[in-house]
C-alpha cells in the first residue's frame, strides 16, 4: 500500500511539475512574441489579463489532449461562469427571437415615451463570447442610455460557420423591429452595436437592412473595435500593433478563418496577403488602400508591401472573404449610401484600427453622418474590462461613457 501512495504522489508531483512548465513555457513564448505599448496606460494590468487568457488555453489544451474537453469548450465555459444578481433597475429576461437565444434588459423605471431599442452583438472573434461575457456590458448600457437592449446569443465558429452568425443576428434583429411594440420600443430609434466581431455583425446586418423598405428603419449603427475586412492584414495597424494583447495579428487572421471555413488552413497564406488574386485587390483598392489612411497613424514603423498573387486552389477555398455579409467594408457605395448615422469607436493599439478608420472614410465619402471616438491609450477589448474591479481601465470607461 505504502508502495502505491508513493507512486501516486510521485505521479501527481510529476504531472503537476509538467503542467507548471507547460504553463512557464507557454508565458515565455508570449513574453517573446508580444509587446505592450508604451503608450498604453497601467501595462502591467493588461499583461495579467493577457497571462490569464495564456494559462486558460493552455489548460484547455491539455484538458483537450487527455480527452475530457476540447480547448474551446473549457475557454468558453470559463469566460461564462460568471453569474450576475438580479439587477434592481431593470428587468432581464431570456427568450427566443426566431429560433436565435437572446437576453432583453428592459428598465423597471417608469416612461411616457416609447424607448431607444438597443440590439447588441457580442464579440469573440465568432469562436467565443456569449449572452454571460457581455452580462454587465449589456446592463450598463441598459441602465445608463435608458434603453431596451438585446443581446444576442449567435451560432459560434467553427461548428456553425459564416454565415450562422451572421444569419441568426440578422433575424434577431428582424423579428425585433416586427414586435416593437411588445418591449415598448419606438420604431424610429433602433440601432444596432456590437464589439469586435459583433461589430462586424451589426454592420453587415446594418447594410442588409439598409434597403429594407417593409421594416422600420435603423436608427444608427455602433461599431466598438470592428473587424471590417478579411483581405489585408498588412495594414498599418496590423504591422504596428501585430503582438500587442488582447488581439495579436496572427489570431485575427485565425478567428477570420475558423468563421469562415471551420478550420485555419492557408493562415499562412492569409497573413502573406496571398489569398486574393491582384486583380480583385486592386478593384478593392479604392476603399482598402492605406493611402485612404491618415499618415499620424503610419508613423509607427508601417512599410507598405508588395502586392502578392494566389492561386486558383488557395483562393477557393477563401473567396467568400469577398462578401460584403462578412467583409462590410467591400460593399458597394450604393449600399454604403443608405447606411444610417453611426458611431465608431477605435485603439490606437488595436490591429483592427485601420479596419475602423477605412470604413469611417467609406462612409464620410458616402454622406453618411459619423461619429468617431479614438482611444490614444486603447487596446483590443479594452471596453469589456470597464467594471472588472482591479484589472479595469479608465480608457475602457471614458470609451463606454462615449457610446452610452
Amino acid at each position: 500500500m505504502a508502495v502505491v501512495f508513493t507512486v501516486l504522489v510521485l505521479f501527481l508531483a510529476g504531472f503537476l511539475a509538467g503542467f507548471i512548465l507547460l504553463v512557464m513555457g507557454a508565458i515565455n513564448f508570449d513574453f517573446s512574441n508580444s509587446e505592450i505599448p508604451p503608450g498604453v496606460n497601467q501595462p502591467a494590468k493588461l499583461r495579467i489579463i493577457h497571462i490569464i487568457l495564456i494559462c486558460t488555453a493552455v489548460v484547455g489544451k491539455i484538458l483537450e489532449n487527455i480527452g475530457i474537453c476540447t480547448q474551446v469548450s473549457f475557454v468558453r465555459y470559463m469566460q461564462g461562469r460568471k453569474t450576475l444578481r438580479a439587477d434592481p433597475k431593470l428587468f432581464i429576461k431570456d427568450l427566443w427571437f426566431d429560433k436565435v437565444p437572446v437576453r432583453i434588459y428592459q428598465p423597471k423605471a417608469p416612461t411616457a415615451s416609447q424607448r431607444r431599442g438597443v440590439m447588441f452583438f457580442h464579440g469573440g472573434g465568432w469562436i467565443f463570447g456569449s449572452l454571460e461575457t457581455h452580462e454587465k456590458l449589456c446592463r450598463f448600457i441598459a441602465r445608463e442610455s435608458e434603453s431596451v437592449v438585446v443581446s444576442v446569443g449567435y451560432r459560434l465558429a467553427p461548428e456553425h460557420k459564416y454565415p450562422a452568425a451572421y444569419e441568426d443576428c440578422l433575424n434577431a434583429t428582424q423579428h425585433f423591429l416586427q414586435h416593437l411594440e411588445h418591449y415598448g420600443v419606438d420604431p424610429a430609434r433602433v440601432i444596432v452595436c456590437g464589439d469586435s466581431a459583433g461589430g462586424n455583425l451589426a454592420a453587415a446586418v446594418s447594410q442588409t437592412l439598409a434597403g429594407s423598405s417593409e421594416l422600420p428603419k435603423l436608427r444608427a449603427q455602433i461599431l466598438i473595435y470592428p473587424g471590417l475586412q478579411a483581405l489585408d492584414f498588412n495594414l498599418p495597424s496590423y504591422q504596428q500593433n501585430r503582438g500587442v494583447p488582447l488581439l495579436f495579428r496572427e489570431r485575427a487572421a485565425f478567428y477570420m478563418l475558423q468563421y469562415l471555413n471551420g478550420n485555419a488552413t492557408n493562415l499562412e497564406e492569409v497573413l502573406d496577403g496571398s489569398h486574393i488574386p491582384v486583380d480583385i485587390k486592386l478593384n478593392y483598392r479604392k476603399w482598402m488602400s492605406p493611402d485612404n489612411i491618415p499618415e499620424k497613424f503610419k508613423v509607427r514603423g508601417y512599410k507598405p508591401r508588395v502586392l502578392l498573387d494566389c492561386t486558383t486552389e488557395v483562393f477557393e477555398k477563401v473567396k467568400r472573404f469577398c462578401e460584403p455579409a462578412l467583409s462590410p467594408l467591400l460593399a458597394e457605395d450604393t449600399v454604403i449610401q443608405q447606411l444610417p448615422e453611426s458611431f465608431i469607436l477605435t485603439c490606437e493599439y488595436d490591429v483592427l484600427r485601420d479596419d475602423g478608420l477605412l470604413y469611417k472614410k467609406r462612409l464620410e465619402d458616402n454622406g453618411v453622418r459619423v461619429t468617431w471616438y479614438h482611444l490614444e491609450d486603447g487596446f483590443h477589448g479594452i471596453i469589456n474590462s470597464f467594471n472588472s474591479d482591479w484589472l479595469s481601465f479608465p480608457a475602457g470607461k471614458r470609451g463606454l461613457d462615449s457610446i452610452v
